[in-house]
């Protein structure tokens, strides 16, 4: 299962996807950006589909999540 994680040591502790230096924000711009989930995976082979369905949830749940 892809886990979104976060470690001051990785990419300056931004959510990444586990094993990758891969950030759930690089991965939201490549989708604005209207690449495909094929084509990202073309350009980061280490990405499976489910790793990026995780990061977009992920950032879907931060959105969510009120204010305090």
């Amino acid at each position: 299962m892809t886990k979104i994680v976060t470690d001051p040591k990785i990419m300056l502790g931004k959510p990444t996807i586990e094993g990758t230096r891969i950030t759930v924000e690089q991965v939201l711009r490549l989708l604005s950006q209207k690449l495909t989930v094929d084509e990202i995976i073309d350009d980061f082979p280490q990405l499976k589909e489910a790793d990026i369905r995780t990061a977009v949830d992920y950032a879907a749940k931060m959105v969510a999540k009120p204010q305090i």
